[in-house]
């Protein structure tokens, strides 16, 4: 079994092809409603989260840590969506949200401009001028995104195992060979893969829960997980949030144990200002 990410750009085609390769597998498919699981596991702001993944970074964005707050939400959600595989993931950065991890099979989908051209005509009521202003805009506004948070291009082939060109192959022959990649043995789940993937699951999950608690405004944290161990490391503002952050830690499902790295940093704190919500 394996987990599949599909990338696209806009109107490439990646959707329908990622419905295809669901349905040939006998997988789930999943994409937007990893945001609304976001929003209600961890009281984030729906809103929010779309713009958190659409927009591009804006002038003052290097000041904020709302989008890389939102991100984390996402990326445990889609972690805890996942982790189970025979799942289809197409959307925002699937690919770079689960990096490490062994059994991804890592597909990028292109197409020429006038198939999609054609297509955001079709499915937006556009005229010609408006699908090529649109797809251009969302282009620019996915490559600035992955740029400013992961420092890779997008479009880096790379970045990918597969790379499929749609003005080449139809759907169902590109279902074919996603759906051949899955019987390769390098793509197969196996125990030291897994704990991978639980170990991802399981460090996101803690963070997101953390920096959602609005209990705690200063902490700057990072956490890994191994085997159930979590270990905590960072700083925050003051005594009583270090005392929340292992509070939820220990209270988080499947932790089983504690290392805590955090320091109290109480005039850091107040004479820099930096949030992590």
């Amino acid at each position: 079994m394996a987990i599949i990410t599909i990338s696209r750009g806009t109107f490439s085609g990646g959707a329908d092809l990622a419905k295809w390769v669901a349905e040939k597998l006998g997988y789930r498919c999943i994409a937007r409603e990893v945001l609304t699981e976001a929003a209600k596991q961890y009281g984030a702001d729906e809103e929010g989260l779309q713009k958190a993944l659409m927009e591009k970074p804006g002038f003052m964005e290097r000041l904020s840590s709302e989008r890389t707050r939102y991100l984390t939400l996402i990326q445990a959600a889609l972690c805890n969506a996942v982790k189970d595989d025979k799942v289809v993931y197409h959307g925002h950065a699937g690919h770079l949200l689960l990096i490490g991890v062994p059994h991804l099979i890592r597909v990028r989908v292109i197409a020429n401009m006038d198939l999609r051209i054609a297509s955001a005509m079709h499915r937006q009521k556009l005229s010609r001028q408006q699908a090529i202003e649109y797809i251009r805009k969302m282009d620019d506004a996915r490559a600035k995104w992955t740029k400013f948070l992961y420092h890779v291009d997008w479009q880096d082939p790379l970045l990918y195992d597969l790379v499929i060109n749609l003005d080449n192959f139809s759907l169902s022959v590109a279902c074919e060979v996603v759906c051949a990649a899955t019987k390769l043995e390098v793509f197969h789940t196996s125990p030291e893969s897994q704990k991978i993937m639980n170990d991802l699951a399981l460090s996101t999950d803690v963070k997101a829960r953390i920096i959602s608690d609005p209990g705690i405004k200063t902490a700057e944290v990072e956490v890994e997980a191994d085997n159930g161990i979590v270990t905590i490391s960072g700083t925050v503002g003051f005594q009583e949030e270090l005392n929340r952050i292992n509070e939820i830690a220990r209270n988080t499902p499947d932790v089983r144990g504690l290392k805590s790295d955090v320091r109290v940093e109480t005039h850091w704190a107040l004479t820099q200002g930096r949030y992590a919500r």
